[in-house]
């Protein structure tokens, strides 16, 4: 036995061990700094950076209010990962404009600092989903840590807010026309209702309904239409398999549908309350059919997603189809053909999602 592990280890490829170990540095590296990323966004960091060219971590310290021997450090950190830029020669610090787009600015479209809230969040759950791994049971939404519930909406809010109503209604057919004029909108699997929002305010004859079973999440997203101002929007408490009444001119599965335990069910309801005209929009995760075509850096996001909070949520209700948020076209359109939807198509793809786009 002994030989044979000696021969083995004689085998390996030292080389590629030393790379790998690299490799699994910058991973550990990476997860450490994820908190270092979110401490600078609650202390606004980033944004007292943002646009103020060099400074020193004496100088980010008085205007944020924060000490200056952990602000250097965090700096150091930020430079290390090449967040941020040092001057050796002043030993000042600067964010990058290009840098501070992403890691500052909220309401862009690039935004991505509070994604760092949905890795906390599986991060605080890790006990209940190892136990879910060695028990098989499901991981309803409902039981994460808090943070995932803020966390999904201000990452996902940017790319609503930049697409939704200037890129994606449009290429529907006559669905923006129509909502310009009126019309019903349900919005599916809603969360705290950030996509219903933005469209609610862009089409104000239109009336907007947004449906979520996460009690927590419609109370949310009641007080962010309240705040708004808006009088057209309503958020409900439902299934989605079981939203609302009457018909609607578009109904939406905003990155939500391969979360549900029954897709066929929640497509054939969303079929039978379609009018003639309307659409059925699903916006999904970018995802290719072949799982080796999904092996780049955005597949490896998803799949790890996935692995702790969409078959989890899946899995713990009734119908159980654990899709995935890598499911693939084929799958998400066989669900939507069954379901009794003749007219299929992918209506747009974007770096990270695909848009699909369905009628009767």
């Amino acid at each position: 036995m002994l030989e044979t592990v000696e021969k083995t280890k004689t085998a390996l490829d030292l080389k590629k061990v030393e790379e790998f170990a690299g490799q699994v540095v910058t991973d550990m590296a990476a997860c450490l700094s994820g908190v270092l990323n979110l401490i600078g966004h609650e202390l606004g960091l980033y944004k007292a950076m943002d646009g103020q060219g060099f400074i020193t971590a004496n100088e980010l310290a008085e205007r944020t209010g924060t000490y200056e021997r952990y602000v250097r450090e965090w700096l150091n950190n930020q430079a290390a990962g090449g967040y941020i830029s040092y001057d050796p020669a002043t030993r000042k610090y600067a964010l990058p404009a290009e840098h501070a787009f992403v890691l500052a600015e909220e309401e862009g479209p690039v935004y991505l600092t509070s994604g760092f809230y949905i890795v906390a969040s599986v991060w605080n759950d890790r006990e209940k989903l190892v136990n879910a791994f060695k028990t098989g049971n499901g991981f309803g939404w409902h039981e994460h840590n808090h943070e995932l519930f803020s966390g999904t909406e201000s990452f996902f809010r940017p790319g609503y807010k930049a697409n939704l109503v200037e890129n994606w209604l449009p290429l529907l057919d006559g669905v923006s026309e129509r909502l310009k004029l009126g019309g019903r909108v349900a919005d599916v699997g809603c969360g705290h209702g950030a996509s219903t929002v933005i469209m609610a305010e862009n089409y104000p004859k239109a009336e907007f309904y947004g449906f979520d079973y996460h009690e927590q999440s419609i109370n949310v997203a009641n007080k962010r239409a309240k705040i708004k101002g808006l009088s057209n929007v309503v958020f409900q408490q439902a299934s989605a398999d079981n939203f609302g009444e009457g018909k609607y001119d578009l109904i939406c599965f905003m990155d939500s549908f391969h979360d549900l335990g029954n897709p066929l069910k929640a497509a054939m309801n969303a079929y039978s309350k379609l009018t003639k005209t309307g659409s059925l929009m699903i916006v999904e995760p970018l995802a290719s059919d072949n799982v080796e075509d999904n092996f780049n850096p955005v597949g490896r996001m998803f799949y790890a997603a996935s692995t702790t909070i969409c078959i989890p949520n899946s899995h713990s209700q009734e119908g159980d189809y654990c899709l995935g948020a890598q499911a693939g076209p084929a799958k998400t359109m066989e669900i939507i053909k069954e379901a009794g939807f003749n007219n299929i198509r992918i209506a747009h793809k974007t770096n990270v999602n695909i848009i699909y786009e369905a009628s009767l």
